[in-house]
């Protein structure tokens, strides 16, 4: 067997320094696009792979990052863990998924992996941090910590994100447009801050229509299926229920269009519904649904590539949240309301 490419190889076949090839393939933003560009491509023509062993007995790394989610079973976060696992891979990085379920005890777990050096780094995706007093960070502050879509309005934490009040208002904005006046929430665990700011955009787009939102018409859910189920029968309890529902995430409008069909209510000649994430199911429900989609995997390049620069030492990885667009696809779950 031939012998194993080296960085110096492909330092040499590029003509730049061994440094400038390792600055490259950890993700600096020390090196430019062109330059990490012609890098990545020669490592991949020469198959370089990195020696793991020795490297992290010489920098006293683990070469690994924590990806953490409420909820490992979400369909939701496979994009997301592709865009960082592609970045993460081609620094020489591997990628453990950190699964929560809501968890006190595993937060902390996750978290004291860090701390321990069996982590180099953490995406955190639950909009949590373990705390010993409310509102304390500072434990976990000086950790190499990036927060994605799930937000901590805590300083010290760079974050990916999107406008969720931005797309909240487009969604609701839809179906006014649609001439629906009576439309309704199911928000997400509420006070969480991107529950509360999806909400925030709902209440905006009804403001400036000059609607009310009737008593009743926002209900709160946890993002699960079954609680969109329970939350659209406590619509459909009310003496006059909507014609509408906007809901924070689409599996809990898969469940609400479960109970509407249980209730008789067709989906969306009776009850036009919007969803918020765009599951790659959602085009194969039925009807296809109306929601808010979300860049996943650019979601997830991107937190990886601001972890990458603070385990560089790059302290401009530190700046103001990077905010990436929407988009509001509509589909067959929307429809006029019936005069």
């Amino acid at each position: 067997m031939s012998e194993r490419p080296k960085i110096k190889d492909i330092a040499e076949r590029a003509g730049v320094s061994v440094a400038t090839v390792s600055r490259a393939l950890s993700g600096s933003s020390l090196v430019t696009d062109e330059t990490r560009k012609r890098i990545d491509a020669l490592a991949r023509e020469l198959n370089y792979r990195p020696n793991v062993s020795a490297r992290n007995l010489r920098t006293r790394r683990s070469m690994s990052v924590l990806l953490v989610v409420r909820d490992v079973g979400n369909p939701f976060y496979l994009e997301i863990l592709k865009g960082v696992e592609a970045t993460a891979r081609a620094a020489g990085y591997a990628v453990l998924m950190g699964n929560t379920e809501n968890d006190p005890d595993r937060e902390v777990e996750y978290f004291n992996m860090l701390r321990d050096g069996h982590a180099d780094g953490m995406i955190l995706m639950t909009g949590k941090l373990p705390t010993t007093e409310p509102g304390d960070s500072a434990h976990v502050s000086h950790l190499p910590i990036v927060v994605a879509l799930e937000m901590i309005e805590t300083e010290g934490f760079p974050h990916v994100q999107i406008d969720n009040a931005a797309a909240a208002r487009e969604a609701v904005e839809h179906l006014i447009g649609l001439g629906h006046r009576r439309i309704a929430h199911i928000a997400g665990p509420l006070p969480e801050v991107m529950a509360s700011h999806r909400r925030e955009g709902y209440r905006l787009a009804m403001r400036q229509a000059g609607l009310p939102v009737p008593e009743g018409f926002e209900v709160r859910g946890d993002y699960l299926l079954e609680s969109g189920e329970a939350c659209a029968a406590a619509l459909f309890d009310l003496p006059q229920p909507p014609t509408a529902i906007f809901v924070a995430n689409d599996e809990m409008a898969y469940g609400a269009i479960h109970t509407l069909r249980r209730l008789g209510r067709d989906v969306p000649g009776d009850v036009s519904v919007v969803g918020f994430d765009d599951l790659y199911l959602s085009k194969a429900f039925y009807p296809p649904l109306t929601t808010v989609s979300q860049p996943r995997a650019e979601i997830g390049r991107t937190a990886m590539s601001l972890l990458l620069r603070i385990l560089s030492g790059d302290d401009a990885a530190a700046a103001p949240a990077v905010v990436l667009p929407t988009t509001l696809n509509i589909r067959g779950s929307t429809a006029p309301p019936r005069r």
